[in-house]
């Protein structure tokens, strides 16, 4: 039996592991020896209580094909109930493995070839690219930044877009991905009804639903208001919560029966067969036994942005941090700088020496912002502000 993981501090070595994160820079036309903040896992060590689990099926030997059962399904219902006050039945639940997976099915099941799918840019890239390669068009209701930097929905472009385009079907991030806002109780209702009232499916992805900082308050879409749950589809992971995406495990909630059964029919036609064992069991251990980690990490990611927001604040004035209100992403504006996209890469990748997002890979939104993966040790997100610093004074000394 080994202790719980709670040393956060620990950097670990994750070069020659076949790690996208570090291990890929070359492919993807970086320098071998970047600093890499971009891709949305940890540098954390799992819980050990995930580890342990693992460890003791891999003592019996034989992995064959391997289905969650009610244990599984208790950990997860557990889960959703202690932590967002989300009462789900089990017949909703369908396993995938991965959320952006399970958004090329929805766009499959509940859309045709040339139709039209809603999303808020900017956001999460896979979004424009699972619609657009399954031959459907994006079509986007962009949030607006206001003056205090904060995103808002502009609800009368919604609907608008929705009217013209004859959508059926709606995109949601939430919390969103890359901007960090944890959308109000207010802002998820108008939505909704608007959904609603035109008949338009919400995919909601909350894969990132257990990182809300301060006295904010996830709301389940589906959980929202009576009727909403016959329109949605809820999709979840413990992959960002407990870092074991390599794992390869989702649970997508459908409540209506009509969209479940479009939503497998995709699925069998995509030739998937059923979850990675390992996934199963890491899922299991993280939501029964995985509580007094993810306490811990969520409490060192909180330090991590504070530390940056100060960092920004006092040593790099030029930029701007958006709120993190969710999510463990940084959105950073670097427009002050007077920078154009090209500059800004090069500042970014071969004056710093990091690899981030940049914002345009969410949307010609975010032009000028860069994304920021605030989860690793405190030791190397200095360094990479630091690196950052340097970079940034030694162009203005220029």
């Amino acid at each position: 039996m080994t202790y719980e993981n709670l040393d956060f501090d620990k950097v670990i070595e994750r070069r020659n592991t076949d790690c996208v994160k570090y291990d890929l820079a070359a492919q993807h036309g970086m320098p071998e020896d970047i600093l890499p903040m971009w891709v949305a896992d940890m540098d954390f060590m799992a819980s050990g209580k995930i580890i342990d689990a693992m460890e003791e099926r891999v003592k019996h030997g034989i992995f064959g094909y391997t289905e969650g059962g009610e244990n599984y399904f208790r950990a997860v219902s557990g889960w959703m109930m202690e932590r967002h006050g989300w009462q789900v039945q089990s017949e909703w639940l369908v396993k995938t493995p991965g959320v952006v997976f399970a958004l090329a099915m929805a766009v499959r099941a509940y859309s045709g070839k040339g139709d039209a799918v809603l999303i808020q840019q900017p956001v999460y890239y896979p979004f424009q690219r699972v619609i657009e390669q399954n031959g459907r068009r994006v079509v986007s209701s962009d949030l607006v930044q206001g003056e205090d930097g904060k995103y808002h929905m502009d609800l009368e472009d919604f609907e608008r877009k929705i009217i013209e385009n004859d959508i059926p079907l709606f995109m949601l991030c939430s919390p969103h991905n890359p901007v960090s806002r944890v959308w109000t109780e207010e802002e998820l209702l108008g939505i909704g009804e608007i959904c609603r009232k035109h008949h338009v499916i919400v995919v909601s992805d909350e894969i990132h639903a257990d990182f809300i900082f301060g006295d904010r308050k996830h709301y389940v879409f589906a959980d929202l208001k009576k009727g909403f749950e016959e329109i949605s589809v809820i999709c979840t992971s413990p992959s960002k919560t407990f870092n074991i995406a390599g794992l390869q495990v989702s649970n997508i909630f459908i409540a209506d029966k009509e969209l479940r059964g479009a939503f497998k029919r995709q699925m069998e036609a995509v030739g998937y067969g059923g979850p990675n064992i390992f996934g199963l069991i890491a899922c299991e251990a993280a939501y029964m036994h995985g509580g007094e980690w993810y306490d811990a990490m969520m409490k060192y990611i909180s330090g991590n942005i504070e530390f940056m927001k100060e960092y920004i604040e006092t040593e790099l004035p030029g930029l701007k941090m958006t709120e993190t209100e969710g999510t463990y992403l940084a959105w950073v504006d670097f427009r002050e700088l007077g920078l154009s996209e090209p500059e800004l890469e090069e500042l970014i990748v071969k004056k710093a020496g990091l690899w981030l997002d940049a914002g345009t890979m969410f949307g010609k939104q975010g032009a000028g912002f860069e994304r920021f993966n605030l989860a690793c040790p405190r030791s190397i997100l200095k360094r990479a502000l630091d690196q950052l610093k340097d970079a940034v004074l030694s162009r203005v000394s220029y």
